[in-house]
């Protein structure tokens, strides 16, 4: 299917974004693998992309996944550049990021594993995990094939030695732990959902191997709240150097975790 989009959007942001770690350069386009969805999707110009999918998974999957109900237009313009001129910047060069509506279950195991790992480390052992412990979805547009996220209950049939054995390190016992207790229902991530950030950041602090950035991108990105805002090696060189009276939060709200999207891939393809 064809679509029309008149918002920010670009695939090459979005997949260098740091958000996501299973939405990839494929071919002529771009692969995007969510929980046990594929999707391919190219651009053809003038703001029409290409879809694999049928119209139906798209309005019931792909539309919330991509967020296209939020005018990230209308969140940019609350930038003023005479008041911050270095975060009008970084918004310029990023336009067309958007924050994606993903899978708290599916973001919790990412960032946990992305503790002290670089992206293509990051992509390389969530790929293994899936390869081992989900299940063949489809073919992509360079004939891999491509595999769906693990359930909890699927990827509680790995052991810690195959965990480790999917390039983890240390985090093998963190991924193995928190998905012991979703499984058991200790952890409720869905329950989650009705909780107010202050109350969701206790509880994911509370899980073992789980600091406040896991739990920040967590918040952020797993669960859709825009004005979390995870500080990492790249954002704390920004704030230092950029920010040093202090990021205009209060004016930002609820969207500061856009800003931070903005300033992280401004500050980590052009440095400060």
């Amino acid at each position: 299917m064809i679509i029309e989009i008149k918002d920010d959007f670009d695939l090459q942001k979005i997949a260098d974004s740091g958000q996501c770690f299973r939405f990839n350069k494929c071919a002529d386009g771009y692969s995007a693998v969510a929980e046990d969805k594929y999707l391919f999707i190219k651009e053809l110009g003038e703001g029409k992309y290409e879809l694999s999918c049928s119209e139906d998974e798209y309005e019931n999957f792909w539309k919330q996944y991509f967020d296209m109900d939020t005018s990230y237009r209308d969140i940019r313009a609350l930038i003023d550049e005479s008041e911050d001129e270095y975060l009008y910047r970084a918004s310029e060069f990023g336009q067309g990021i958007r924050i994606l509506r993903q899978d708290p279950w599916e973001m919790l195991i990412s960032f946990i594993i992305s503790q002290r790992k670089n992206i293509p480390a990051i992509k390389a052992s969530i790929e293994k995990i899936c390869a081992l412990a989900g299940h063949k979805i489809a073919v992509d547009a360079e004939g891999n094939d491509v595999y769906s996220f693990p359930t909890p209950e699927e990827l509680s049939k790995l052991t810690v030695a195959q965990l480790s054995g999917c390039s983890l390190g240390y985090r093998d016992k963190y991924v193995h732990q928190a998905t012991l207790d979703v499984v058991s229902g200790a952890v409720d991530l869905e329950s989650w959902k009705e909780i107010d950030d202050d109350a969701l950041m206790q509880k994911l602090l509370a899980l073992y191997g789980v600091g406040v950035k896991v739990a920040n991108c967590e918040i952020l990105f797993g669960y859709h709240r825009l004005d979390a805002f995870p500080k990492d090696v790249w954002i704390n060189k920004v704030l230092d150097a950029q920010y040093p009276q202090g990021f205009l939060f209060g004016k930002y709200k609820p969207y500061n975790g856009v800003m931070q999207q903005y300033l992280f891939f401004y500050s980590r393809s052009n440095g400060l």
